[in-house]
């Protein structure tokens, strides 16, 4: 599979700069070539197991009526759709087919733990959602077939919304521009600009590769509840400076500083965000599908290596890391923690994140990383 975007005339560093958030972009001819690594009956395979994510949209053009169904689906399913438009969309596909990581990896000119997961979605003649916006930045790769997309305008949580269909479909709809698109050909959209995506025959697979962008509100929220676990409760509000009021009803203005200096003392701390930030941002898609199938330790790891076995990160898993100084580096794994210092162990976190393992490390620091990372499921063995 290709692993590089064809950028034409342009680089990843003029795009960053002049549409990363900005306006769309469609890149014709992006993946040249582009043959796919799963087929369209692989995908519906996929949409029967149980605990991939699964949705299947159907709408009557004749009444406007639109139809959502969770999967998993029983195979008979999608026999019985008949001729009217639908479209099979399974989320997370990066997590369970391992050979679509060379085209995750052509989007690292953005930073990895803003990347979320790769939807495929698959269409018959006139199968789409609707028109809509997302809150995130999204990729478009037309993988086969042909997928007509209209573009145009902003929308938000007060835009008109239809009340009648089960998924988010705009109800005012002007297109600006409208495309057509190949197999290789990709189409950028901004957050919150509104789209709409029609497979033009059957046949059209599209694969949507998004990045996640936390809201204000989760931000807070979560920086909050992080910072809640840690604090004693003998630390409080305190006024020792307090004079005495001219009204005793009134939250005056030096009551207001002194809780924004609580606020700030801990909001100032680079070392404390970028704890929550790594934490939160690299939390497994799906908790209850994380973690290990077995206890490993040091020495049935290298039992392991010797016999052949090699590591590979974890389809799906989240890796960043943040850097305190040349001495310290926290390594951020589905969640988890991992605070080093010794340089090796440093450089191999790093290698990690970047989807390279050195298999043989002879420091105890990173050997020991290697098991912590095996037992809670980031990376595995195969033999």
């Amino acid at each position: 599979m290709i692993t590089e975007i064809n950028w034409g005339d342009l680089t990843p560093e003029r795009f960053l700069s002049e549409y990363w958030q900005k306006k769309p972009l469609l890149i014709r001819n992006a993946f040249p070539d582009f043959t796919p690594c799963i087929s369209a009956d692989e995908l519906a395979g996929l949409a029967c197991e149980e605990d991939v994510e699964s949705r299947l949209i159907e709408n009557d053009t004749a009444t406007g009526h639109w139809a959502l169904s969770q999967g998993p689906f029983e195979p008979e399913r999608f026999a019985e759709l008949g001729d009217h438009p639908w479209t099979l969309l399974v989320q997370a596909v990066d997590h369970w087919v391992p050979d679509v990581q060379p085209l995750m990896q052509a989007f690292d000119f953005i930073p990895a733990w803003r990347r979320d997961d790769l939807m495929i979605s698959y269409a018959s003649d006139g199968g789409g959602v609707g028109p809509h916006y997302d809150n995130y930045d999204v990729f478009l790769l037309q993988a086969e077939g042909v997928r007509r997309w209209e573009v145009g305008g902003l929308f938000g949580e007060d835009s008109p919304r239809r009340t009648d269909t089960p998924v988010m479909i705009l109800p005012e709809w002007h297109p600006e521009t409208s495309w057509e698109l190949h197999p290789g050909d990709m189409l950028y959209l901004p957050p919150r600009v509104g789209h709409n995506g029609v497979g033009v025959g059957d046949g059209c697979m599209t694969w949507s590769i998004g990045f996640r962008a936390p809201s204000h509100g989760e931000i807070l929220q979560g920086m909050a509840a992080h910072l809640s676990d840690k604090l004693s409760t003998d630390l409080r509000y305190q006024d020792p400076d307090l004079q005495p009021p001219e009204n005793p009803g009134e939250i005056d203005q030096a009551a207001v500083q002194r809780v924004q200096s609580i606020l700030q003392q801990y909001l100032s701390d680079p070392s404390l965000l970028a704890g929550w930030l790594g934490s939160f941002m690299t939390e497994p898609k799906y908790p209850e599908l994380s973690g290990a199938d077995e206890h490993l330790d040091s020495d049935s790891l290298e039992a392991a290596l010797e016999r052949g076995a090699e590591l590979y990160v974890t389809e799906g898993a989240r890796l960043a890391y943040y850097r305190e100084g040349p001495s310290e580096l926290t390594l951020f794994a589905d969640g988890k923690k991992h605070l080093l210092f010794a340089p090796a162990a440093i450089e191999l976190a790093q290698a990690i994140c970047a989807g390279s393992i050195d298999t043989a490390p002879q420091d105890p620091a990173s050997r020991d990383l290697l098991v912590q990372l095996l037992n809670q499921g980031t990376l595995y063995l195969d033999d």
